[in-house]
């Protein structure tokens, strides 16, 4: 046999690893109105980019396996291209090889990427589409799992982890993108559960559907386990790819920065944005739509804990981190949801040199038995040890109000705020003015010949002797007031300030977040 016989069979070898489990099983995955892991692998990156690894490996058929089961690269596409022209590592599961499903050689495919993603300092994307664990393979696939588990724990805060639900996503597998720093899901297809309906049916008696169970809906929305929506494989993907644009290659890097766009405000339109009122609701996105670079920005959990707004965006081409109070909802106050909604991406930011800007509107956190019971004190505590332990660029700006120890939660002076202003309708004090003149001046309301009235009085003397932004710039406790208008310049000038900030904590293993 010549070289060129040689090479014929490496291509007809390689024509069908194409094909994965054969072209019925491809037909059945398109009219599941699902893309093939080839497929999507080519829509995610650049053009020609993707270099495959491991596209021979093949394991022994072993008891159990179906005689007309095709095994071809044990069920998962590995290797590495690049996005926007940035390298990234990934691995795409391919259902139609054992339906996706996990065992000992698919998962040293995905230990071997993501060890090199590690080594080398670039991302690593995984695109799940699974039935769970390869039963056949017993125990020895459980411990593949742990392989997987174990990696994405070395490797978080040292390389951007995104996980893409694509289909089924089951058992053990689902802990692997709860580890990971964002989980992306598509409406229809995307199911993620520990244990199935059946399995619940047969233990509890509920019954209960897969999309009710661990629909992409679900998890966007109810259980916060899902980050991103999309409404078909496509749009999903091209958003992964949109949400790279604003992260860094690894911990040891800055995001890019990319030429500036200007905003969208013109001349007075965030005069009236926020209303003066302190109880009138408004949607704190339109502030933002005013301030970031061409109005644009990267919503991160939209539809989880809407108190609560975390999102990506750009001042003059670099990129942020944003939390901001959502007065259009609960009145923007902290709950349980949006304590670790809040912490978990700020601690984000804070691994991969991301600055922080926070916008604050919180009349205090959420009241209620369910709250306590459920235990909003430990939640709560999570977003003071996150933004305490963050030693990123941290610009806090208080647009309204400012009340008790939700104030101090989000990004005070005390809390190691950099830079810390006021616009002049902000309204800084231990509590809102109602309440507290309702417990100073509760006697004197109680006699008087007119309470409502005297109510009112004593309202406004504690406003405007305990909660304006002047007595707070008094006491340093922030930087300035400043005209809304200049936000955008202040930000600018801020973010090049602390452009070389360094800041160094106690040496120690790591802390203990209260988890």
């Amino acid at each position: 046999m010549d070289i060129y016989a040689k090479l014929s069979e490496l291509t007809a070898l390689q024509e069908a690893t194409k094909l994965g489990g054969g072209v019925g099983r491809i037909i059945r995955q398109h009219e599941n109105g699902k893309m093939t892991a080839r497929e999507r692998i080519d829509v995610l990156l650049d053009v020609d980019s993707f270099i495959e690894t491991d596209t021979f490996i093949k394991g022994e058929m072993t008891d159990f396996t179906k005689p007309d089961v095709v095994n071809v690269g044990e069920g998962v596409v590995t290797g590495y291209g690049t996005i926007h022209g940035r390298l990234v590592y990934i691995f795409s599961q391919d259902f139609t090889v054992f339906g996706g499903a996990l065992g000992d050689l698919h998962s040293r495919k995905i230990c071997k990427i993501m060890d090199l993603a590690l080594k080398n300092g670039a991302p690593v994307i995984g695109l799940n589409d699974s039935g769970g664990a390869r039963i056949q393979e017993g125990v020895s696939a459980l411990s593949a799992y742990g392989d997987i588990f174990y990696r994405n724990t070395l490797a978080s805060g040292v390389i951007p982890q995104i996980s893409v639900i694509m289909g089924p996503c089951a058992g053990g597998a689902v802990y692997s993108p709860a580890i990971t720093d964002f989980t992306f899901m598509v409406d229809k297809t995307s199911q993620m559960f520990i244990t199935g309906p059946q399995v619940i049916k047969s233990v509890t008696g509920e019954e209960v559907t897969t999309k009710e169970l661990g629909g992409a809906m679900v998890h966007n929305h109810t259980s916060g386990v899902a980050h991103f929506l999309g409404q078909s494989e496509t749009d999903t993907l091209e958003m992964v790819r949109h949400l790279l644009t604003y992260l860094p290659q690894n911990n040891l890097e800055e995001s890019p920065i990319l030429e500036g766009k200007p905003p969208k405000a013109e001349d007075d339109d965030l005069l009236n944005v926020v209303p003066i009122e302190p109880n009138k609701q408004y949607d704190v996105r339109d502030v933002l739509y005013l301030l970031v670079d061409g109005g644009e920005f990267f919503e991160v959990h939209q539809r989880f804990a809407q108190n609560i707004v975390t999102c990506f965006a750009r001042f003059e081409g670099m990129a942020v981190g944003i939390v901001a109070n959502q007065p259009a909802y609960l009145a923007g106050c902290l709950d349980i949801d949006a304590s670790d909604k809040l912490s978990r991406f700020v601690r984000f930011c804070d691994c991969f040199n991301i600055p922080l800007i926070t916008f604050v509107d919180v009349p205090g956190f959420l009241p209620g038995v369910d709250q306590e019971y459920r235990g909003i004190i430990r939640h709560g505590a999570k977003i003071l040890y996150a933004y305490s332990e963050a030693t990123v660029p941290k610009i806090t700006i208080i647009l309204r109000k400012a009340y008790g120890g939700a104030y101090v939660a989000m990004c005070s002076r005390s809390l190691g705020a950099d830079v810390a202003v006021a616009w002049p309708t902000a309204e800084i004090a231990v509590m809102g003015p109602d309440g507290a003149a309702n417990i100073i001046f509760r006697e004197e309301i109680m006699k008087s010949a007119d309470p409502k009235a005297t109510m009112k009085q004593r309202t406004e003397e504690y406003r405007e002797k305990f909660a304006n932004p002047y007595i707070a710039s008094a006491k340093g406790l922030i930087d300035n007031i400043i005209d809304p208008r200049d936000t955008r310049k202040m930000i600018i000038q801020s973010l090049n300030m602390l452009n070389s900030k360094r800041e160094a904590h106690p040496r120690k293993k790591h802390g203990n977040i209260p988890f």
